[in-house]
């Protein structure tokens, strides 16, 4: 092969590379400022999230440092959907289908707060709903059993907290009022959906010592935090709130006297 020829070669086979990292290119997506807008949306968040416990839950009181943490740490915006995305910070629960809400953020710093978690509790949580008060709970107790009733929100909460990492986490799908009796007796259980009466088989898979917050009541609603004790247990009304109400079993029975 003269020198003609071989020059011929390099420059084909040149033009061949070329080609195909042309090819390779056009296959791969573009750095497009997607990740730049993310970047730029998630700090935006964060600082929101930062304005919305100063004002909305240190300023009402809320103290625990790991609740004020929790609350500075979830992302409250990816449990909401997207055209509720503008109010995820603020100061009220929001819609997620199927008739249901995301609780205002006080209220959930101020049941978990209620609960005193240390970071080993295994806690037990009615109505998963978005996943968002899991999640929460998730960043200081030890182990979460949360049941949600409606399979489409309990497994779209699934799905989100594992994307977020949470691996202490098992949701049920099924009837909360009956509790989780596979795993009891748990440290702590959270209702978030409001039954007329407390559900007898929680307060039997709640621990000696063990604390619950429940909302409680139809039309009028409270807020009652129950602690366990070897001789009975003891009910203080914390404050009215307004939960959807606790459907399925919960329903069918009679509130205690």
């Amino acid at each position: 092969m003269n020198r003609r020829e071989r020059r011929t070669m390099t420059l084909t086979l040149l033009l061949l590379f070329s080609l195909v990292a042309v090819f390779l290119l056009s296959c791969t997506p573009p750095p497009s400022g997607d990740k730049e807008n993310d970047e730029r949306k998630e700090a935006r968040m964060k600082i929101l999230r930062k304005k919305m416990v100063e004002q909305q839950i240190i300023a009402r009181g809320v103290k625990d440092p790991k609740v004020i943490s929790a609350m500075l740490k979830v992302p409250r915006h990816k449990f909401v959907p997207p055209e509720e995305l503008p109010y995820a910070y603020s100061d009220q629960p929001l819609p997620i289908g199927e008739g249901q809400t995301i609780s205002q953020p006080y209220i959930v710093a101020l049941m978990t707060e209620a609960l005193h978690l240390t970071g080993n509790e295994r806690v037990l949580e009615i109505g998963t709903g978005s996943g968002y008060q899991t999640a929460v709970l998730a960043e200081i107790a030890k182990e979460v059993y949360s049941i949600e009733i409606l399979e489409s929100l309990a497994l779209k909460a699934r799905r989100r907290l594992k994307e977020l990492g949470y691996e202490n986490v098992k949701i049920k799908i099924g009837d909360g009022y009956r509790g989780w009796k596979e795993y009891a007796p748990f440290d702590a259980i959270i209702v978030t959906a409001a039954p007329t009466h407390i559900p007898p088989p929680l307060i039997d898979q709640l621990k000696a010592g063990g604390r619950m917050i429940i909302p409680v009541g139809k039309y009028f609603q409270e807020l009652i935090l129950i602690v366990k004790t070897e001789k009975g247990v003891i009910k203080e009304h914390i404050i009215p709130v307004r939960f959807v109400p606790m459907v399925g079993e919960a329903e069918k029975k009679e509130p205690e006297d």
